[in-house]
């Protein structure tokens, strides 16, 4: 007797809670927050850039090309003898 009304009341609990997980929405990441992701990691990777060459991070873009993703760094380096900053453009892959 113990065991079938233990056996009923998990039925009870069970199938319901099941049947609320079958209608419960899917989520899926939003590809705003993808994309902050990766710009943040573009930021960071322009800023090594910046770093390595001696300049000051102007510009990092996330791109896809030729199906790959890359980030299109723009460093402004500064001039000899002074004069205006260059702007160096680097393609550095993720």
């Amino acid at each position: 007797m113990k065991r079938i009304l233990i056996t009923v009341m998990a039925f009870l609990f069970v199938v319901p809670s099941a049947a609320m997980a079958g209608s419960l929405p899917l989520t899926k990441p939003s590809l705003h927050s993808v994309a902050r992701t990766v710009s943040a990691d573009c930021h960071a990777i322009g800023q090594a850039k910046a770093s390595q060459v001696g300049g000051t991070l102007a510009k990092a873009t996330p791109k896809t090309v030729k199906g790959n993703n890359v980030c299109i760094i723009v460093v402004l380096v500064p001039g000899k003898d002074g004069k205006r900053p260059r702007r160096a453009e680097f393609v550095v892959p993720q």
